[in-house]
């Protein structure tokens, strides 16, 4: 039996959240944020299980639900707990 996972709202979600904050609350939570290479409109985002995923310079409400989303999926770490470390 699968557990629905719980995703906010768009309307839950903040509209203003900046990347580097969102970056240093998963720091908090184990990810490691490598910020080498390219022209700095993306850092790869690497989770504690080794998964890899992007995260864009700009963070409007619907990009940041679809990382919500990637996050929860590969670890298992929800919106609620990456809130506490913001």
């Amino acid at each position: 039996m699968k557990v629905k996972k719980s995703m906010p709202s768009l309307s839950d979600l903040p509209s203003d959240l900046h990347r580097d904050k969102l970056a240093k609350a998963l720091v908090k939570l184990g990810f490691f944020i490598d910020k080498k290479g390219g022209n700095g409109s993306h850092y790869k985002v690497i989770c504690p299980n080794q998964k890899i995923f992007t995260l864009q310079h700009k963070l409007p409400k619907q990009m940041l639900k679809v990382v919500l989303k990637e996050i929860e999926q590969y670890t298992g770490v929800t919106w609620e707990q990456i809130k506490k470390e913001l």
